[in-house]
């Protein structure tokens, strides 16, 4: 990516906290970064600087273009980034970056579990809190979770069996009350697992339910007129508020949840999501949707959020969403908020999809003032048939027969939508009898494409045949042999209503008359016709060449394509002089023809 490239794009980048992607071809990740400020943070790639490091002048000349999130803060775009780095391993991120990573709370899965900060994840059943950004943070959460609930520190095996056999003894952690001896069985595994479980509610959020567990036991306490005790659980739930009040690594009141925004123009639509996990931005992501009929907004997102939710794995048990949207999942819940956080994080998605939408506009606008005649039809065509890939190589077959007799069929090719005659080819029939169109196009598609492939040769990216289902499913049989029919679009043509068919699909797609995608279909069809029916000719006047004046013994086929060619018929032939005949082919032939002749019209019963 050069310097010009960025700033054809650098005023659409705005001035706000997020994370960016250089990316490469195929839209590869090659670099993730966060900024306090896109522009400017993004504009440093593209400064003169010789003291830059080679790496990274290397990654930006291998880039194709910049994607960014935009966030709220510094502290969200450095979550979002450490994320993004760990799912996709950026190449130039591995070199560029040292081994240090964020760090994690780990509730471990073992008997009495431990409760420590750890920057290593393992996929051992353990339950794994963060990423935090400030390991300060994190010694105040523990010291915290510490003071309320004492939890054994060592690394001993706890199991039943160990105990029973009263292995181990209490250490100096049980004398000053920082843990309750589970190694000697003075705790419960019951009890201690209660304390676990309110560890995990403090690090999801769920603030409401620690507080209710201290209220609950205070009261027994105060019941049973255990005071001490009492006013030790009211300190250690009033360090708890004061620990919620200062807190900014996980937000209370929204914890889990799913944000989706939606945005949309005449062609396209834009959902935006954001997957909010223990209050932190961890996931931004924006899908694009073609529209093919004039779908309303909400049916576009009641059908893309099932989809977003299961590619990103999410199970978060709410949706933050601009209106009401008709869900199939009846326990999700639905907020639509109209003030507050959950309404500044839709606001957002909404910034985040907007910047999408104009970019990708922008982008549009620019390739189109940029394509050819060419490229701009066969990206209509690719955006009508919406196919994958670009149809710069399209093949179209038509058969031609009279009542079954001279059958033939061709195959025209078009590159860059344009003829490609050199590569045209024509088919005579070989193992269909009689008048059968859907047996012979399943004979020479097989046949072109078995040889296609067994001779390394360039495969289309679209089939066209001419004919409706019956044409089309009979191509389909034959790609299906071959295992190509997952590789190369298929289509099929109806010459009465222009009807566009795909295979396994009954209704057909109609494309606007004035479309130059279908002109371009209209335009193979009618070549390979044409193409199809000059063959047929040129075989039928072959044929009975060679079985008229071919069998006039001393006549060859120069000398009666000759004559054809002046008479323009044997039945004229036959009624011309030997003088008219001599002038073309010469005398001595002249007067063999017309000898075979008279000889045929006075014999009654000619064999």
């Amino acid at each position: 990516m050069t310097r010009d490239d960025f700033k054809a794009v650098a005023a659409d980048i705005p001035k706000q906290p997020g994370v960016y992607k250089f990316l490469g071809e195929a839209d590869s990740i090659l670099y993730v970064g966060k900024a306090k400020n896109l522009r400017n943070r993004l504009s440093s790639y593209f400064v003169d600087n010789k003291d830059k490091a080679f790496r990274t002048r290397t990654m930006v000349k291998n880039a194709q273009r910049i994607d960014f999130t935009i966030v709220e803060t510094e502290a969200d775009a450095l979550l979002l980034e450490n994320t993004l780095i760990k799912q996709f391993q950026p190449r130039y991120n591995v070199m560029l970056k040292d081994d240090k990573s964020y760090s994690y709370i780990c509730i471990k899965k073992e008997p009495f579990p431990r409760v420590f900060i750890t920057r290593r994840v393992f996929r051992d059943g353990s339950t794994y809190f963060g990423p935090y950004t400030s390991r300060g943070r994190l010694k105040t959460i523990l010291e915290l979770i510490k003071h309320l609930f004492p939890l054994r520190t060592c690394k001993l095996n706890l199991s039943p069996e160990q105990i029973e056999r009263e292995k181990y003894k209490v250490c100096l952690e049980y004398h000053i009350k920082n843990c309750m001896g589970p190694c000697e069985g003075l705790e419960t595994p019951e009890a201690y697992e209660h304390k676990i479980n309110q560890v995990a509610n403090i690090l999801k959020g769920n603030f409401g339910a620690v507080k209710a567990h201290f209220r609950e036991e205070m009261q027994q306490l105060a019941e049973n007129l255990e005071f001490e005790k009492a006013q030790q659980i009211k300190e250690k739930l009033e360090a708890f508020e004061d620990y919620q009040s200062k807190s900014t690594v996980v937000n209370p009141a929204i914890r889990d949840v799913d944000v989706f925004s939606i945005c949309s123009d005449e062609k396209e639509a834009y959902v935006n999501y954001l997957k909010i996990v223990n209050g932190a931005i961890i996931q931004a992501h924006t899908q694009e949707l073609v529209k093919n009929l004039d779908e309303e907004e909400a049916d576009l997102l009641a059908y893309v959020i099932p989809e977003l939710r299961q590619r990103f794995n999410s199970i978060s048990p709410e949706v933050i969403l601009p209106f009401e949207v008709p869900m199939t999942d009846a326990s999700l819940k639905v907020t639509i908020p109209r003030i507050g956080d959950k309404k500044k994080l839709l606001e957002l998605s909404e910034k985040n999809g907007k910047y999408h939408m104009m970019l990708k506009q922008k982008e549009r606008a620019s390739k189109t003032n940029k394509q050819t005649p060419a490229e701009r039809i066969l990206r209509t065509l690719q955006q009508d048939l919406q196919m994958d890939t670009l149809p710069l190589h399209i093949e179209c077959f038509d058969n031609s027969n009279i009542q079954g007799a001279y059958p033939v069929a061709s195959c025209v090719v078009f590159k860059q939508a344009k003829p490609s005659k050199k590569d045209y080819r024509h088919f005579n029939i070989k193992t269909v009898e009689g008048p059968n169109d859907f047996a012979s196009m399943e004979e020479v598609v097989y046949r072109r494409y078995r040889r296609l492939l067994e001779e390394g040769e360039e495969l289309p990216q679209l089939i066209v045949i001419d004919g409706g289902k019956g044409q089309l499913g009979s191509a389909v049989k034959s790609l299906t042999k071959l295992d190509l029919l997952d590789k190369i679009t298929i289509i099929g043509i109806a010459k009465r209503l222009e009807e566009i068919f795909f295979p396994g699909d009954p209704l057909p797609l109609y494309i606007s008359k004035k479309s130059e995608s279908l002109k371009l279909i209209q335009q193979l069809r009618n070549e390979a016709h044409r193409f199809a029916i000059t063959f047929h000719r040129n075989k039928r006047s072959a044929d009975f060449t060679k079985t008229e004046l071919t069998e006039i013994p001393g006549i060859g086929a120069k000398t009666a394509e000759k004559l054809l060619q002046e008479f323009g018929s044997i039945k004229k032939l036959k009624t011309a002089s030997v003088a008219d005949m001599s002038a073309i082919v010469g005398m001595a032939a002249a007067k063999k023809i017309y000898q075979y002749f008279t000889a045929q019209a006075s014999d009654p019963h000619p064999q």
